[in-house]
């Protein structure tokens, strides 16, 4: 023990007081200095624990094995009795021991606990010190991960009226540039700048429509070469919520709210928190979650966002007022509950209801506000079926998720002289499902193969427009959309390929359209033709898709 009062009366002598250097460079190499001595210092004392505790059960089991050897043919039950007493010691020691994680203050602690819970108290103070001191001389940074992908897209589309669009080859990079950054076990900084550009197409060249970089989609579209903030936010965690046993986190900032869950599945990704039926597209807000029942898996998560900001500009008259002439901001407030997960089985429900929905208006120059919207979605997904039935069913997951949308129209004249959301003045409900599997590869041992399928009604309208599908979003579909994927891993987890195949088969128009009557109104391809919007409007959409990935 002195030896650990002498540290720590070094350590705070090396952080209260000012160093004897002649400059500041002087003093950051000293500090550096007795970081190192006290690191060395802590890796001693922990090989010398160890080697008390190996040298500890050395003699235990020798001393059983003394007892073993001397036992004779005739006293062989009291073997069996040496035997179950020491049996009865150890669980009883096991008991101990979880006793005294659960209860720190425990009156039945022995002397050598005491000393040992002691021993590790001061070598986490000491490593708390140490962090302290790295973090004042410069010693921790930053921590980056490097995700890039390049891909080829083969897309193809039969209109309405029969006639054809498609691309051979679009090619495309994609960069992610993950970073975090973690402070204290409590609060933790996440990010990620993103680059999604087709070959050769940059800012003033390639020509793109003026919703591309809608804030909804910034960098989920390749078009040009700029470097966009795709998250960052800070997370607060703790274990308990005003007094009581209920982990709980909380985060603000731009929001991890693409590649949620089930979608990641294919997108070979870890799933954000939204579930990928109702919610896919980036946007800056809030949320807080609550683990209430931590045996069954049972939170619920609460959810504030922006997409839509209506302040006026920097120079103008009144900067950053509220901007009346244009669209109210938009804003989504939801709650994912998460009734089960044992990380086997799950079953997870999402509801939210989005105010100030808009459409494109009739000149393309701006947005007409529509309305609002309520949506919900559950799913079911099995991680392994069944309980070791085979290697492959252990590997094999399942999900089924259904979802529904309803239209609030505020029914105001919008800039073509008509009222309502999806093409009526009356609230709509629309409704989609969707299904899909993933299995072992039946060619190498990391591989994963899967295949799904979604449907959706006239009337369904999903968030979705950020999915990483850019023949449209599959979800979206009002109509039938079948998928099939092969992602297979070339080196380690490190350098990944996947071949995959989408088909959408579109029953109505407007699937990836906005919410009023202009994008959002659903049409028959055979009304639509009548109409005159055959050349327009997409019937059958397919897209081959070949990429290689580089993650680490």
């Amino acid at each position: 023990m002195r030896t650990y009062l002498l540290l720590s009366l070094i350590l705070a002598t090396i952080l209260s007081t000012n160093l004897n250097a002649k400059n500041m460079y002087d003093r950051i190499q000293s500090m550096e200095a007795q970081m190192r001595s006290l690191q060395k210092e802590i890796t001693t004392l922990k090989e010398a624990n160890e080697k008390v505790l190996e040298a500890a059960t050395k003699v235990d089991e020798e001393a059983a094995a003394q007892e073993v050897q001397e036992a004779t043919p005739d006293n062989v039950s009291s073997i069996k009795d040496v035997l179950a007493a020491k049996e009865e010691d150890d669980d009883a020691e096991d008991a101990e021991d979880a006793n005294v994680s659960e209860e720190d203050d425990s009156d039945e602690e022995s002397a050598d606990d005491e000393d040992e819970f002691e021993d590790e108290t001061s070598i986490a103070d000491l490593e708390e010190s140490i962090s302290e001191l790295n973090r004042a001389t410069g010693g921790n940074h930053l921590k980056f991960q490097v995700d890039y992908r390049f891909a080829t897209d083969n897309i193809h589309y039969k209109m309405a009226d029969g006639s054809t669009a498609k691309n051979d080859a679009l090619l495309t990079n994609r960069l992610w540039l993950n970073m975090g950054y973690k402070a204290t076990n409590n609060l933790t900084f996440k990010g990620q700048l993103a680059y999604y550009k087709a070959f050769g197409a940059r800012t003033g060249i390639a020509s793109t429509a003026r919703m591309e970089d809608f804030d909804w989609i910034a960098s989920e579209n390749p078009y040009n070469d700029t470097l966009r903030v795709r998250q960052a936010y800070f997370l607060w965690q703790n274990r308990t919520f005003l007094g009581a046993q209920i982990p709980w986190t909380f985060s603000i900032g731009r929001r991890p709210s693409t590649n949620g869950h089930l979608i990641n599945f294919r997108d070979d990704n870890h799933a954000s928190s939204p579930l990928a039926h109702g919610i896919n597209v980036e946007f800056d807000g809030l949320s807080s979650k609550f683990t209430v029942i931590p045996s069954l898996g049972t939170s619920i998560k609460f959810c504030l966002g922006r997409g839509m900001s209506n302040a006026k500009a920097k120079f103008s008259s009144t900067p950053y007022a509220t901007n009346k002439t244009t669209n109210p901001a938009i804003d989504l407030a939801g709650l994912i509950f998460v009734l089960y997960d044992d990380k086997q089985y799950s079953l997870n429900t999402m509801y939210y209801f989005a105010n100030n929905l808009i459409d494109a208006n009739s000149n393309n120059s701006g947005f007409d506000t529509v309305g609002g919207m309520h949506s919900g979605t559950a799913n079911i997904t099995m991680k392994g079926i069944g309980d070791e039935w085979s290697d492959f069913l252990d590997e094999t997951i399942f999900f089924i998720s259904g979802a529904f949308s309803k239209t609030v129209p505020n029914n105001k004249t919008n800039s073509l002289g008509t009222k309502g959301m999806l093409g009526s003045t009356h609230s709509k409900v629309g409704y989609s499902y969707w299904v899909g599997t993933q299995f072992p590869s039946l060619l190498t041992e990391d591989g994963r193969w899967g295949v799904e399928y979604n449907h959706g009604s006239k009337y369904w309208r999903a968030i979705t427009y950020g999915e990483d599908t850019l023949a449209g979003s599959k979800i979206a579909a009002r109509g039938n959309a079948y998928e099939a994927y092969f992602t297979e891993y070339l080196v380690e987890d490190i350098l990944s390929m996947q071949l995959r195949y989408t088909y959408i088969d579109y029953q109505y128009s407007g699937s990836n359209g906005f919410f009023g009557n202009t994008t959002g109104t659903p049409m028959t391809m055979a009304e639509a033709k009548a109409k005159g919007y055959g050349s327009q409007i997409a019937n059958k959409a397919q897209d081959i898709r070949f990429y290689i990935r580089y993650r680490f």
